[in-house]
């Protein structure tokens, strides 16, 4: 019998069936790959499109955010850069004559503790990552002013990046804070690739999409772990920058008002002040404040108080609101200035209205009453126009209507008119809701010969790229009274401030006739709902206009529960801000344009890399005639303000050179001049005082210590 089971033969039999499997795996695998290779798909998806996905990204180019300017041109708000640091990990991206990876990280570590607050340890817990190609060095690492990049840089440290960041600057410190905004990084976008500024309060919030421009478009090349590769983008789009907003403050009364507001509230210790400065004839705001306010730039104070005061919270006016009374009466003929009535109270349906003393003054004339401020006057005044009649004038007047000012969460306010007590109350200010702007604006009405204007703080808004400038013109509300009612209210108003009873006395300035209403409103205690009843528990005001002939300025100030009322009082803390301003804003006025030189804007060119000479020599044959320079190089490498803004001829350009940072000349310079030295540099200053540079406690030449704070006196 023939035995198959013959080992050779299974054996060759098996390598055959085994080298015809790998024949047919490997014609299959051929196969594949040459279709893959050919066609560049794998079921479907194309895998070039798919490498490009993940090593390509396209991205925003961020526009330029518009500048915020005073109505000359002085700015208020500007784009600045922050600088964050990476460290480059991977040798990737080096080559041999230039490495651009860290190669001595216990060095690297060493030098960079010297400059943000991480300690040597910390810093090479983060370099000694394996896994990573790029490290950030968190918080401490992040918002570097350009001084302190500059300070790393000249260590000389491979492989140490810096990745730009938008900011924005606010020069002028605390200045109309509330009203102008603040622009930052959104919660949103912080945790985005492309970072873009997003107006918050005021303007910047109002006119966000005007300043922030439309943005432009990039691809970058990145790497496995989504760091962009350095030098590999392309712009697909050029973003178009935002516009430039021209606000009609006045830096110069805006900044006065600042300093004596914040002198007043620190002395007299309240829960808070506002003050308003009006064009009397347009219902321009040319200065305007709060406080508690908040350094735009820092945030320092932002949490103390977030609302708008000038719109977002309303009050009870009291007595300045008699202003209004007397405007409806004499419209209507019931006003007969020498006509007397007797003083001290008057019983109206549902209680007794008494004058502030209680007794009154015995018989007196209703213009006496006018400017003893006396309740039961306007009252009577009231009477014989007939309630309904009031009611429609305050409607005229805009009471409990929005002034539309654009600005985020701004209340009407409200008036009680259902009872003849609440109605004979409203003649006083009593029982009607305002806020400021409302206030100021009807008042508008009495300075402009009966004609209201709109309130508002925009001049102009102008694109930086076409020239083409969309001009804010004044705009006329109403006319609830005649220009000679309007004309017979500024005279009367003269007898509060002027004779011996008047309750204005103490609001007179050198340079003009003023007419000056006071007011003591009461306020309603929020934890038991009845009106306070302490001796300085009110919210006390003053309105006034100047010069009282022909108003060229509406001045408005309150101040709310002052604590401190020894040795001064409440009247002492508001004309220590109303006389000084009223008294500046009228010279100003007097002056007109004759002291004010000839400006011309125009685009600063880009002189960083050149010499300082040639930088210097460029500017001026543009126009640029204040120059000054930082640091002990020669070559120009950075500039401010920055290439191809519209700058005025006659502002100061800050140039920096290489080398060590060093201390210029800032004798006579304005503080906002100054201030650009710190945007450069990142050093502080201190300021005591308002005006120009007197003095400054590091001599120029001095190297600039971006650790210490450089204290400087203005005159």
């Amino acid at each position: 019998m023939k035995n198959n089971n013959n080992p050779q033969k299974n054996r060759r039999n098996m390598t055959r069936v085994l080298m015809l499997f790998t024949g047919v795996i490997f014609l299959i695998f051929a196969t594949r790959f040459s279709m893959i290779m050919m066609t560049k798909t794998v079921n479907g998806e194309n895998l070039s499109e798919r490498i490009e996905n993940l090593y390509t990204r396209s991205s925003i180019l961020p526009a330029k955010r518009g500048t915020i300017y005073d109505i000359g041109g002085n700015p208020i708000a500007l784009d600045a850069t922050s600088y964050s640091l990476i460290g480059v990990l991977t040798d990737k991206w080096s080559n041999e004559d230039q490495p651009n990876h860290i190669i001595e990280k216990e060095k690297t570590a060493e030098a960079l503790a010297k400059h943000i607050d991480l300690s040597k340890s910390e810093l090479l817990e983060i370099l000694n990552q394996t896994e990573r190609d790029q490290v950030e060095f968190g918080e401490p690492g992040m918002n570097l002013t350009y001084g302190e990049k500059i300070k790393i840089e000249e260590e000389k440290l491979p492989g140490i990046v810096f990745q730009e960041t938008p900011s924005r600057l606010y020069p002028n410190g605390v200045f109309a804070s509330h009203l102008v905004g603040y622009a930052a990084i959104s919660e949103e976008s912080k945790e985005a690739a492309d970072q873009v500024l997003t107006g918050f309060m005021g303007v910047e919030e109002e006119f966000d999409k005007q300043l922030k421009g439309t943005d432009g478009e990039v691809i970058r090349q990145q790497d496995s772990q989504g760091y962009a590769l350095p030098g590999m983008e392309m712009i697909l789009e050029e973003p178009t920058d935002g516009k430039d907003i021209y606000m009609t403050l006045d830096l110069r009364l805006q900044t006065y008002l600042e300093s004596l507001i914040t002198t007043a509230f620190e002395e007299s210790e309240p829960k808070s002040m506002t003050a308003m400065l009006v064009n009397a004839k347009t219902g321009a705001i040319e200065a305007a404040t709060q406080r508690p306010s908040f350094n735009a730039t820092t945030m320092e104070g932002v949490d103390l108080k977030w609302q708008n005061l000038l719109v977002e919270e309303t009050f009870e006016p009291g007595s300045t609101f008699k202003v209004l009374t007397i405007a409806a009466a004499i419209n209507e003929g019931v006003f007969q200035p020498q006509e007397t009535y007797q003083s001290g109270s008057i019983a109206v349906e549902g209680g007794i209205i008494s004058d502030f003393n209680k007794i009154g003054w015995g018989e007196i004339s209703y213009l006496e009453g006018f400017a003893r401020s006396s309740n039961v006057a306007v009252v009577k005044l009231i009477e014989k126009m007939g309630f309904d009649v009031w009611e429609s004038y305050m409607q005229a007047f805009g009471i409990s209507t929005s002034t539309n000012s654009g600005l985020s969460n701004e209340a009407k306010g409200h008036y009680n008119f259902d009872y003849p007590l609440e109605q004979a109350n409203t003649a006083f200010g009593q029982g009607v809701t305002v806020t400021p702007f409302q206030l100021v604006q009807a008042f508008t009405a009495i300075s402009n010969g009966g004609t209201m204007m709109k309130i508002h703080y925009i001049d102009k808004i102008v694109d930086p790229k076409t020239k083409e400038v969309q001009k804010i013109e004044p705009e006329e509300l109403a006319s609830p009274i005649t220009p000679e009612t309007a004309k017979a209210v500024l005279n009367y108003l003269t007898e509060v401030v002027y004779t011996d009873y008047g309750t204005a006395s103490a609001y007179q300035i050198d340079n003009a006739r003023v007419g000056v209403k006071t007011g003591t409103a009461e306020l309603v205690n929020p934890e038991t709902g009845m009106y306070y009843t302490g001796t300085y528990e009110y919210l006390y005001s003053a309105i006034g206009f100047a010069p009282i002939e022909d108003p060229e300025y509406i001045l408005y100030v309150t101040l709310e529960l002052p604590q401190n009322n020894e040795p001064k009082v409440f009247v002492d803390y508001l004309s220590e801000v109303f006389n000084p301003l009223m008294t500046r804003a009228v010279s100003y006025a007097q002056l007109g344009n004759e002291d004010q030189e000839e400006t011309v804007q125009a685009q600063i060119p880009k002189v960083t890399q050149l010499s300082k000479e040639e930088a210097i020599t460029k500017l001026e044959e543009d126009g640029f005639g204040l120059i000054s320079t930082i640091g002990t190089g020669s070559r120009i490498v950075q500039q401010y303000p920055a290439q191809m803004v519209p700058t005025l001829l006659n502002q100061r350009i800050i140039l920096m050179t290489e080398g060590a940072m060093t201390m210029p000349d800032v004798s006579g310079w304005s503080r906002d001049d100054v201030l650009k030295v710190s945007e450069l540099t990142g050093v502080n200053f201190q300021f005591k005082g308002e005006g120009f540079v007197s003095e400054q406690d590091l001599p120029a030449g001095y190297l600039l210590d971006t650790k210490k704070t450089i204290h400087i006196t203005l005159e």
